[in-house]
């Protein structure tokens, strides 16, 4: 049986201890202490000593033995720190299991793995400290080992507590505790520093096979040892074909050896590369690689490889060509576009300064091209200017450009001209290419071009912005001259330019300051003698002018934006003047011109639609838009598309100026506005001519058709108006009825307005009656001829006999056919014959020199002509009553 020890301090010590001899000692002295004063036996001197002695030999023999206990005790520490060391702090945790897989006992290493205190292992299932996920693994780990009773190991992940899982190598050992009975030692290696170094090589090399970037490591001397499986897509070599050799065997050839130098002498110097290059593919194909050349160096700053990464842009870079191209290029004609020419024109005036040459810029536009487009359509216009691109590119020079600024306006620089004149054969074979009959589809289409060229260096200093405007003004100045010719720039122009850029500047600051103000001018109806609505038109309190009308002002800031402003200012004091007037009991219709830029705006509409939020008040019913013919047919689609969306906001349009464009039925259907209204020229002069009475005719027969409202502009006499009743025109505008009023007059106006009374009893003449007012018109328009030639101003009248004048032709033949019946025709031959026998007189006064006395007959000639007219209106009337009479069975045969 062992024996019993006990623990003093960290040692094991046995039961006969130092503590235990001097308790005996101490024993041994007192009993003979008290056996010599029981026996009342004095001590002796000697037995005293000798006690001392033996004392003295004893304490001896105890400090020995304390000597002894103390490198008994040292030992045991060492050896203790050294279980401790080898134990508790091992590098690995140290758990021992019960055959139930409980933890018995484990050491720090093992504490401090897990994360917890060593009690709060003690007793717990290893199976605790398993990750959730590995838990099979530590399952089939354990049904092995205790299958086997052998050692056995597994990796995997357990959890140390409020922490994520780390990995470990589990190793178990079987072995027997003190009482012979069966327990696990576990080992626990830490490894996930291996693991994760494991995973970085891992990804490292699925990244080098796997990377879409071809990847070429070489050595120090430039030899490849590997390259990766993007590195054989893109070159078409195998790791086979190019293991040990030298990369040089993908050049192009594309390159120099300044290239390469230059390449190299970045990566020694900075460490790297990186740029485009031209490589050959193992099947001759060349393509461009964006690459970077990577030096690797050691610690020591020794360069161990380098390490190229490429990809192959050729598909990127053809991309970058076209949309270089696309940037600089017109899709049309392929000719170099306004980006293009910029920079060509700005290397052209270096260029001429840098060899004392002459530079000219020549500013092309075709006429009559838009035509073209209405006619054929946009396909052949496209076809004609691709045509005419290619007609003019061909009669430059080399160096020489020809640049197109969009639709068919075109830019030529002509370089390195020894003189100005040297320019000219250029220029006329410009203009013979741009007329040049074009075959498209079985058709030969053939237009002109307008030319203005300007030259460069001039006396002052210029810039290209300024060249292209000069040529550009020389080119409207071709135009204006006739077309089909070309025009060289002038200081003259440039003046003008200068001027109207100050004229601009003043229009603004007017605008600004207050000085623009509307007049109004009445719309009616001069038979019903009602007032229709209001035109508003802008005026100028020109501080230094006086008032200026619209023709003094407007025309100068035509293309401007300032015209979009001025025109919203216009429609924003309309609507104000509505307001004001409709408080005070005026209903009434104003109707505002939108200029042609102001109509171009592409948020047109959203525009108008803020400046109607700013009067909530105002009905949009009470506000009509008037645009100009001429403005609706430069893109009839977007109008179209814009009166629409107006209408649907309560606005109605107006077609003002109608008859001066391209009038036709189609073209106002295709228009959803409300009224047109006739150009004032032909109101003017309808009474004496009898071509604008036709157009005037048809234009209003035209409006009747397509039941829209038709108002006559220019109406400044009472005859106008009685001629537009006949011809069943009711609506009217002009100075006959009222001249533009301030908005302060308008009112007392409008209430005291009546029409004339010559108007009020007029009817609409029959369409079989329309010769008798032509009848009339041409008889006026001779006598006015024979007028200017008794005054000096023109010819005599090419017909002088009664019955081959116009008017007379119809008094034969219509005028008797239909009207011989009335009693007043034979009155109206009458008067004829005496207006003739009359111009015979004069005429003949003027052959013999009495010009004199044949002015003075004038007078006698106008009664004789009015008595005329009145006659045919009598008969006018006449034919319009019975017209009214007759019953409708007979009106419709």
């Amino acid at each position: 049986m062992a024996k019993k020890s006990k623990s003093v301090g960290s040692a094991i010590l046995p039961t006969n201890s130092d503590d235990e001899l001097h308790r005996k000692a101490e024993k041994i002295a007192a009993e003979k202490k008290i056996f010599a004063t029981e026996c009342n036996l004095p001590l002796s001197e000697e037995d005293t000593r000798r006690m001392l002695h033996e004392l003295q030999v004893h304490q001896i023999e105890l400090e020995m033995q304390n000597d002894e206990l103390r490198r008994m005790e040292a030992a045991l520490d060492a050896s203790q720190n050294r279980y401790f060391d080898l134990y508790e702090l091992a590098p690995v945790g140290y758990c021992t299991l019960d055959e139930e897989g409980l933890i018995r006992q484990a050491n720090l290493t093992a504490t401090t793995l897990l994360g917890v205190y060593r009690n709060e292992l003690l007793n717990k299932p290893i199976s605790r400290f398993i990750f959730k996920e590995d838990g099979d693994i530590y399952y089939h780990f354990r049904k092995k080992f205790l299958a086997s009773g052998k050692q056995h190991s597994c990796e995997l992940r357990m959890i140390r507590q409020n922490d994520a899982p780390f990995w470990v190598q589990m190793t178990a050992v079987s072995a027997l505790d003190a009482d012979s009975a069966p327990i696990v030692r576990l080992v626990l290696n830490d490894i996930t520093e291996r693991k994760i170094s494991e995973e970085t090589l891992k990804l490292a090399a699925s990244v080098f096979t796997h990377a879409g970037e071809g990847i070429m490591i070489t050595d120090p001397a430039g030899s490849i040892i590997e390259v990766n499986r993007a590195f054989s897509r893109i070159t078409g070599y195998s790791r086979h074909d190019v293991l040990g050799q030298n990369p040089r065997i993908l050049s192009s050839g594309h390159h120099n050896e300044e290239f390469f130098a230059t390449m190299w002498s970045a990566i020694i110097g900075k460490g790297y590369w990186h740029g485009e290059i031209w490589n050959q593919h193992k099947n001759g194909e060349e393509y461009v690689a964006m690459l970077t050349i990577t030096a690797v160096k050691d610690d020591q700053g020794n360069i161990q490889h380098f390490a190229a990464l490429f990809s192959d842009i050729t598909q990127e870079k053809e991309h970058e060509i076209e949309l270089e191209r696309a940037a600089q290029y017109d899709a049309l004609t392929g000719l170099p576009n306004r980006v293009l020419l910029s920079d060509r024109l700005h290397q052209g005036m270096a260029q001429a300064l840098r060899h004392g040459l002459y530079l000219a810029v020549a500013y092309l536009d075709l006429d009559g091209f838009k035509e073209i487009n209405d006619s054929y359509g946009h396909k052949a216009g496209d076809q004609l200017l691709i045509a005419l691109s290619k007609s003019m590119q061909q009669t430059l020079r080399e160096g020489d450009t020809i640049a197109r600024l969009g639709g068919d306006e075109f830019v030529v620089v002509l370089q390195d001209l020894p003189s100005i004149d040297v320019s000219i054969p250029m220029i006329t074979r410009l203009l013979d290419a741009a007329s040049a009959q074009v075959h498209i589809e079985e058709k030969i289409l053939q237009i002109s071009a307008s030319l203005g060229v300007t030259f460069y260096p001039q006396s002052e200093e210029v810039d290209a912005d300024i060249l292209l405007r000069q040529a550009d003004q020389a080119m409207y100045a071709a135009k204006m001259s006739g077309k089909n010719q070309y025009q060289f720039f002038n200081t003259r122009e440039e003046d003008e330019l200068l001027d109207r850029h100050k004229q601009i500047e003043r229009i603004s600051r007017g605008l600004s300051s207050g000085e623009f103000m509307l007049f109004y001018q009445p719309k009616v109806n001069i038979h019903t003698g009602r007032v229709i609505g209001a035109e508003a038109l802008i005026r100028w309190q020109h501080p230094e002018k006086g008032l200026l009308v619209p023709s003094e002002f407007l025309p100068v800031i035509e293309e401007h934006p300032l015209a979009v402003e001025l025109g919203e200012w216009v429609i924003d004091r309309a609507l104000s003047q509505i307001e004001e007037w409709h408080n005070r009991g005026l209903d009434i219709v104003l109707s505002v011109n939108i200029g042609a830029r102001q109509l171009k705006e592409r948020d047109f509409v959203e525009r108008l639609q803020v400046i109607l939020a700013l009067h909530p008040e105002v009905e949009t019913s009470s506000l009509e838009l008037e645009v100009r013919e001429t403005s609706t047919l430069e893109d009839l689609k977007r109008t179209t598309k814009i009166i629409k969306a107006c209408r649907e906001l309560g606005i109605m349009f107006v077609l003002d100026d109608f008859g001066t464009g391209y009038s036709s039925l189609t073209y106002l259907q295709q228009l959803p506005v409300v009224q047109i209204k006739i150009n004032q020229d032909f109101g003017q002069e309808m009474i004496d001519n009898h071509d604008d009475l036709a157009v005037l005719t048809g234009i209003i027969g035209l409006a009747d058709a397509l039941r829209i409202d038709v108002l006559a502009e220019g109406i400044e006499s009472v005859a106008h108006g009685e001629l537009l009743m006949q011809l069943g025109c009711e609506l009217a505008q002009g100075y006959a009825i009222a001249r533009p009023l301030p908005a302060e007059e308008f009112p007392e106006w409008f209430v005291a307005w009546r029409p004339d009374p010559a108007w009020r009893d007029l009817l609409p003449v029959n369409r079989d009656d329309l010769p008798l007012l032509f009848a009339g018109v041409e008889h006026r328009a001779w006598t006015e001829k024979v007028e200017a030639f008794l005054r000096g101003e023109q010819e005599a009248p090419t017909q002088q006999d009664m019955h081959q004048c116009r008017f007379g032709i119809w008094l034969d033949t219509e005028g008797r056919g239909q009207y011989e019946v009335q009693p007043v025709f034979g009155e109206i031959e009458q008067l004829h014959m005496q207006v003739h026998a009359h111009v015979a007189q004069l005429l003949e006064l003027y052959g013999r020199g009495e010009k004199k006395k044949a002015i003075a007959g004038i007078e006698k000639l106008h009664v004789l002509r009015d008595s005329l007219l009145k006659q045919l209106k009598v008969l006018s009337h006449e034919q319009s009553r019975i017209s009214c009479e007759e019953p409708p069975e007979k009106t419709q045969q």
